[in-house]
């Protein structure tokens, strides 16, 4: 049966404007952004199709052109939508995260560097520079590799800090292997970063392990 041929209540589109987004289904979510299906199956029943076969949701948004663009009913067109969109979510809360103070909001601050570096296949450590107000600055990848005393250089942070005339700093890393848990290492090149930055009047307000599912906060866990 068509999806035009469901009850409405049924209908992923008409679902969406009378229940929000968060009451569809990742399948029905997909589904809208497919638009149709293909011969023999509604766009929703290709949606589970495509979810079964990429394992996730998430993969499906993160695969790259090559592997999605293998699995039948996508193509490099639905490829090209897809990074569009995913591009415009992040710059819309890259920008209402500049606009104010999100930043005193720990959820909205784990969420944004999550979308930043989960992805990553290797360990990435950013800065987070924020000013007086803690509004974001800028948001700057520094270092990539295994975190350690070797591979994070405080003289560049504090170089950089200065530059942007920044009075704040959350720092963050990934860990590709998904667990947020931090290392003996993590937590000893914050108190080096830490140190560091006292010396220039900069606060470090956290260090936030980005992990699969979740996200760790040295702060909140009296760690830093």
């Amino acid at each position: 049966m068509a999806i035009r041929d469901w009850p409405a209540s049924e209908r992923p589109r008409e679902k969406l404007l009378q229940l929000g987004p968060q009451a569809l289904s990742d399948a029905e979510l997909l589904a809208i952004f497919l638009r149709t299906g293909v011969t023999g199956l509604s766009a929703v029943d290709l949606a589970r199709r495509l979810l079964t076969e990429f394992g996730s949701l998430r993969a499906l948004l993160e695969a790259d052109v090559k592997s999605f663009c293998q699995h039948h009913g996508l193509g490099t067109a639905k490829f090209v939508q897809l990074q569009a969109v995913l591009e415009m979510g992040r710059r819309h809360l890259e920008s209402s995260l500049m606009r104010g103070d999100a930043f005193t909001d720990a959820a909205s601050t784990r969420q944004y560097l999550q979308r930043q570096l989960r992805h990553h296949p290797h360990e990435v450590f950013a800065c987070l520079f924020l000013d007086n107000r803690h509004r974001m600055i800028s948001f700057e990848p520094m270092f990539r590799g295994t975190i350690d005393g070797a591979s994070v250089y405080p003289r560049e942070v504090v170089k950089l800090a200065l530059k942007l005339n920044a009075a704040a700093v959350i720092f963050a890393h990934n860990h590709p292997s998904g667990v947020a848990e931090p290392s003996q290492a993590d937590i000893q090149i914050t108190q080096r970063l830490r140190s560091a930055l006292d010396l220039v009047d900069i606060r470090v307000l956290d260090h936030i392990i980005v992990g699969d599912q979740h996200s760790h906060s040295l702060a909140e866990h009296g760690q830093l």
